[in-house]
């Protein structure tokens, strides 16, 4: 069997190889200082109706919890960060977070981490007790991402990465095997308060959010009839998602462009939102429409009843 430390290094490389904007490795440990943290988040209720945000607490502070056997968590951050999709959102009438433009990235990233894990097994020789996740699970991804050297927390509870910004998804995989754990990164966000400033629902306080006043709150996982907005023209056209708070960020003038082709927004959609006509679709229209991407997740009603709110606020 290899030494962990080229074990480590081979691992870093297959992900760069898969196509990851970066790779690292931190210890599973009981999540001591984000523990009050999260509890007092949620005691005020600025998770909103997100309940599932306050299931399996042990779970989410023990990773050790979520999967037994868990020596090691493999994070992986991945760009989606395009050109064109920057282009579309500056001049749609109607915007969808950058994200959602392309292609599901839980499905785009699961792949890449199997092939990863497959990687992994064939170097050491052996099946691993492992698990991977793509944002699916009760497991804070940013936090495990800081704690493995790919970036800092910034004020907007985005993670930042100094060579890429912070328009990239992430993944882990929990392995049970040791790894040569990484060091966090120096916070790089200074005096700077341009996200919270910039936030239309002051939502944002300095490295923490209250979302339950997000606009990506408001126009994803609320699920009530009416927008529950006191002043839609704060929502800025947002339809699905928001990038305000990362649009404003210095740090995304480094936004590398991605090397996933399934993550370049799909035609048919760009299409939609710049063209200029009234946005009238059937239940049907919008399946055809949106299938494959995350913007199936709000739902025909949820949709509707967002383009409504921008354009008759």
């Amino acid at each position: 069997m290899k030494s962990i430390e080229n074990l480590s290094i081979n691992i870093k490389n297959k992900a760069i190889e898969l196509g990851f904007s970066g790779c690292g490795f931190s210890k599973a440990d009981f999540l001591t200082n984000e523990a009050p943290i999260l509890e007092a988040w949620l005691k005020n209720n600025q998770h909103g109706s997100m309940q599932w945000m306050a299931n399996n607490i042990d779970k989410r502070l023990n990773p050790k919890l979520l999967h037994p056997g868990t020596c090691s968590i493999i994070s992986c951050i991945h760009s989606y960060y395009t050109p064109k999709a920057n282009q579309i959102v500056e001049q749609a009438p109607y915007k969808i977070s950058r994200y959602a433009l392309g292609r599901d990235y839980h499905k785009v990233l699961k792949k890449k981490l199997k092939l990863l894990l497959n990687y992994i097994e064939t170097e050491i020789g052996t099946q691993l007790n492992a698990r991977i996740f793509t944002d699916s699970a009760p497991i804070m991804d940013k936090v495990w991402a800081k704690k493995a050297g790919l970036g800092w927390m910034g004020k907007n509870t985005n993670l930042i990465n100094p060579k890429l910004g912070s328009y990239f998804f992430i993944g882990e995989i929990l392995v049970d095997i040791p790894l040569a754990y990484d060091n966090p990164m120096k916070d790089y966000c200074g005096k700077c308060t341009r996200c919270i400033d910039a936030c239309p629902t002051q939502a944002l306080t300095p490295y923490q959010i209250n979302a339950s006043r997000c606009i990506s709150y408001y126009t994803i996982e609320n699920k009530e009839e009416d927008m529950p907005i006191s002043d839609p023209n704060q929502l800025k056209n947002w339809i699905f998602g928001c990038d305000i708070c990362q649009e404003v960020c210095p740090w995304n003038r480094f936004s590398t462009e991605t090397l996933e082709p399934d993550f370049y927004p799909k035609p048919h959609i760009a299409d939609w939102l710049l063209a200029q006509k009234e946005k009238e679709f059937s239940e049907t229209d919008f399946k055809e429409l949106f299938m494959g991407t995350p913007i199936l997740r709000t739902g025909y009603k949820g949709l509707i009843r967002n383009i409504k709110a921008v354009k008759n606020p």
